[in-house]
């Protein structure tokens, strides 16, 4: 790693951090723009960077930085009702990024690699509540899954146009380097 990847992170975590704040509070988990941001996060910049971002963004939140939703920060985030989506970031943006990195940066291979990065993420917010709030797995999947699904997909299609156009123009100007 370089400069460059350390600053791509970090500009990765600073995205996440200014999308997250868009946000429509909804008990117990609110809709924010987060899951956009790690899957356009993860389309841009691959496994290794994507997922470095999404931990430079989930430090800074556990340290107390307002960069959660709602401005909100600290580990007490991490450990609450929806810490399990938080904590989901990782293994979705690994995942959307290893995808693309195995088959190809192209808009289909995005909608597919955004669209397990979502379920991913969902589904360990799920059972993170599931535990957390003390719910049935059904409780659960209908209070912490289910309202979520229609806005992911939107948002994994947006992730994934807004993705591949400005890795391509990355690409493009240099400044990132092919993976695969």
């Amino acid at each position: 790693m370089n400069v460059k990847d350390y600053v791509l992170a970090a500009l990765g975590a600073a995205i996440i951090a200014v999308l997250a704040q868009v946000a429509i509070p909804v008990p117990p988990v609110p809709f924010t723009g987060q899951t956009l941001a790690i899957g356009l996060v993860a389309t841009i910049l691959g496994p290794r960077l994507g997922t470095l971002a999404v931990a430079v963004y989930l430090l800074l939140g556990a340290v107390g930085l307002p960069v959660f939703a709602n401005f909100s920060g600290g580990f007490a985030k991490l450990v609450g009702p929806t810490g399990g989506y938080l904590i989901g970031f990782l293994p979705a943006a690994y995942l959307t990024g290893l995808y693309l990195e195995k088959t190809s940066y192209t808009y289909m291979q995005a909608a597919v690699a955004n669209i397990i990065g979502m379920f991913v993420a969902l589904i360990f917010g799920t059972l993170w509540l599931m535990f957390s709030a003390e719910l049935t797995w059904v409780g659960a999947v209908a209070g912490g899954m289910t309202p979520f699904i229609p806005l992911g997909l939107v948002k994994a299609a947006l992730a994934t146009w807004l993705g591949i156009y400005v890795r391509n123009r990355l690409m493009q100007a240099k400044l990132l380097v092919a993976t695969n």
